[in-house]
């Protein structure tokens, strides 16, 4: 780790949810209308999901939501507390409690706008297999408002960090937030990563996802993600996964001296790092499947562990390398967790 790298210097804002997770049978999906992989909101015909997961199944309860995940998995790699700052919205309740404490204990530096009148977010966890399937009730999550960036010390958590990385699963909430803080940091020319998240997020939320793409230096996804917004954008249907990956970098820019990048991830196919003249690929360590504990938070915990190396000033192919790393690491344990020190070898 370098002796330079401060407290702050990583910025993220998003959903932080408690995930309730548990292994299912496949029939359980089908009652809620869900597949496996999927990755949507709760609708009314949701709600009862997270009784019946804690009453009918051995739920476990995890500190969860897709940035505050990544964060945790890049501050158990660095090692150093509080250099990832994170900002979302709670209920004043105990799972906030949990939430906080839980993220504190991976050296988070949170701080979470509270609402008294909403509960905090829930996610459920289906395990289905190596696949899992994601409901959130955003909850309070949903209540972010753009004034909580306002605070005074927040407002200079904001400026003071020299990156930035948003889900997103957040245009679901507060876009405004999302453009005043890719417009810091274009303004102070410090990197702006942003993720797909989802293909639901290029299905209905398009607008605000094209609103800040401009400012997205980096951009993350997974194969499922890129043809959903490749589909958006009405590119021809035969595109491969490289030729979506060139179109996303090629997307007008508001930096040009700081061409786009697009990391996509296949699951264990090798990830694709597209810039504006090349496409390289990195091969994926292939688990045995007893090795494969449950997939949930992979691809939160490969961003996790790029960011460890990028936000320490190490070249792309590390930064993918450790993100592999981090993901390989993950699908081990139940959830999004880890267990011991980091040993990735640059």
């Amino acid at each position: 780790m370098t002796d330079t790298l401060r407290e702050g210097s990583l910025v993220g804002l998003g959903n932080p949810l408690l995930d309730i997770s548990a292994v299912v049978p496949l029939d359980f999906l089908q009652k809620y209308a869900m597949k496996e992989d999927d990755a949507i909101l709760a609708e009314e015909r949701h709600m009862p999901i997270y009784r019946e997961l804690i009453e009918r199944f051995q739920a476990e309860f995890l500190a969860g939501g897709s940035v505050q995940n990544s964060l945790r998995i890049a501050q158990w790699i660095i090692g150093k507390p509080k250099v990832a700052v994170f900002f979302g919205c709670v209920g004043q309740d105990d799972y906030a409690n949990i939430l906080a404490e839980k993220a504190c204990a991976a050296g988070l530096d949170v701080h979470y706008q509270v609402k008294c009148d909403t509960p905090t977010g829930t996610c459920a966890v289906l395990i289905t297999g190596t696949h899992r399937s994601l409901c959130a009730n955003l909850a309070a999550a949903n209540k972010f408002t753009i004034d909580h960036l306002d605070i005074p010390r927040n407002q200079a958590l904001i400026e003071n960090g020299l990156y930035y990385y948003i889900s997103g699963f957040f245009l679901t909430v507060t876009p405004p937030s999302i453009m005043r803080v890719a417009a810091t940091a274009h303004a102070r020319q410090r990197p702006f990563l942003m993720n797909l998240s989802a293909p639901f997020i290029s299905q209905f939320y398009m607008a605000p996802l094209l609103a800040v793409m401009p400012y997205v230096d980096i951009i993350f996804g997974n194969e499922a993600e890129a043809k959903a917004f490749a589909e958006g954008q009405c590119w021809p249907a035969d595109a491969d996964l490289r030729e979506i990956g060139k179109r996303l970098v090629a997307l007008d820019k508001l930096n040009p001296k700081r061409p786009r990048i697009a990391i996509l991830t296949q699951g264990c196919d090798p990830v694709l790092l597209v810039q504006h003249d090349s496409v390289q690929e990195f091969p994926v360590t292939r688990l045995a499947a007893h090795e494969i504990v449950d997939t949930n938070g992979a691809g939160d915990a490969f961003v996790g562990g790029f960011l460890s190396q990028f936000v320490q000033g190490k070249s792309l192919d590390v930064c993918i390398r450790c993100g592999n790393y981090a993901a390989g690491h993950i699908i081990k344990n139940p959830g999004c967790t880890y267990s011991g020190k980091p040993e990735f070898v640059e």
